[in-house]
């Protein structure tokens, strides 16, 4: 009970600034706007609308000029959709893939011991520090016409590469802006799982005979994997709902190249169209919804943290490290004890150091 009156007050301020909006959106998505009434030909209010304006989006139905109901028009709204759909997914699919690969990377060279590594985890962060709109302006005049990129690139092609134009330049562009700001954010998550890593781990592994590579694979990876799936979750999650980069960069019309769904959202907003826009808002709050389901149900996303430690427990003492592994000769004392902790079965994770120090023990 008196954990209740502890937490009662955030769950209250959590239901009205999350809670409501929430609601409020679901239950706009399904009223009608007012519309001609095909009978008296007079306009009419709302009222309850059903699927109508998840149909607008999904099949393109539209209330014709007559009150009658048939396909969108070209140029509508709605037929921006499946499009948008494609291009937010793309972005999301390539923009973490990138950023996970960089981000472990820079995070395996932040972890490591050296002279100035407090000053480079500092700059690291300073693109992931730095506001997104003017992220967006400094890329913007880097891939500008006459910008940066172009005068690189200007011996290695014909013609300057139109960044804001062509629609596969305008989505690198997008791609490269949105990699160099959050890839820092990836290293940061990801470098906190590796600083959880005890180092006698890899020491007893590399005592064993264990190479740089399988102690990155049978140790690092099976190690870090919680923080990294918990990284990778995060970061798609907020990719899903990109909106300000591509607006700012590129141009913020919902046809453009680069159009992701929540620029579509903004969009109908602009034009009055709350319902529909409240529709559009709760398809991507059930896309964003799966993905998240997905990722933490099927490919081991565990934002708890427990599955890490019981796969580390279960996993001990399967793992061999094949010819690599050292055999020590008898002779010396120092000899004898490198020979036990040869003998030590090298399985996964954390139990490797603590199965060594109770061999070199006795």
């Amino acid at each position: 009970m008196k954990a209740l009156w502890l937490v009662g007050p955030a769950l209250a301020v959590l239901a009205v600034v999350i809670g409501y909006p929430i609601l409020r959106a679901i239950w706009l998505s399904f009223q009608a706007d007012r519309h001609i009434d095909p009978d008296t030909g007079m306009f009419v209010e709302g009222g309850f609308g059903g699927l109508q304006h998840y149909l607008y989006w999904l099949t393109q139905r539209c209330m014709l000029s007559d009150g009658t109901v048939g396909t969108c028009a070209p140029g509508t709204l709605s037929t921006d959709f499946w499009p948008a759909v494609g291009i937010t997914l793309f972005f999301a699919v390539v923009t973490v893939s990138l950023e996970t690969l960089l981000g472990l990377g820079m995070a395996l060279i932040m972890a490591r011991d050296f002279a100035g590594r407090g000053m480079l985890r500092a700059a690291v962060l300073i693109p992931w520090a730095i506001p997104t709109a003017v992220t967006a302006k400094l890329w913007q005049f880097i891939f500008a016409d006459y910008g940066i990129a172009n005068k690189m690139l200007a011996p290695f092609t014909d013609e300057a590469i139109r960044w804001t134009t062509d629609p596969w330049a305008a989505r690198g562009a997008v791609i490269v802006a949105d990699v160099w700001k959050t890839a820092p954010f990836m290293a940061l998550l990801i470098l906190a799982g590796l600083q959880m890593i005890p180092k006698d781990v890899h020491e007893a592994a590399r005592v064993d005979g264990a190479t740089t590579w399988q102690r990155f694979l049978h140790i690092t990876l099976p190690l870090v994997k919680p923080a990294l799936m918990v990284a990778i979750l995060f970061r798609t999650l907020d990719a899903l709902r990109m909106y300000d980069l591509p607006v700012i960069m590129i141009s913020s019309s919902s046809n453009s190249p680069t159009a992701t769904i929540s620029q579509l959202v903004v969009e109908d907003m602009r034009q009055g169209n709350f319902n529909s826009a409240s529709a559009l808002s709760t398809l991507v709050f059930l896309l964003i919804f799966a993905v998240a389901f997905i990722m933490i149900r099927f490919l081991g996303a565990d934002v708890s943290g427990a599955r890490g430690v019981k796969d580390a427990k279960s996993g001990a003492g399967r793992r061999r490290w094949g010819p690599g592994r050292r055999k020590a000769e008898a002779g010396t004392p120092d000899d004898a004890e490198r020979s036990r902790a040869a003998d030590v079965p090298a399985g996964p994770p954390a139990m490797i150091a603590a199965t060594a120090r109770e061999e070199l023990d006795k």
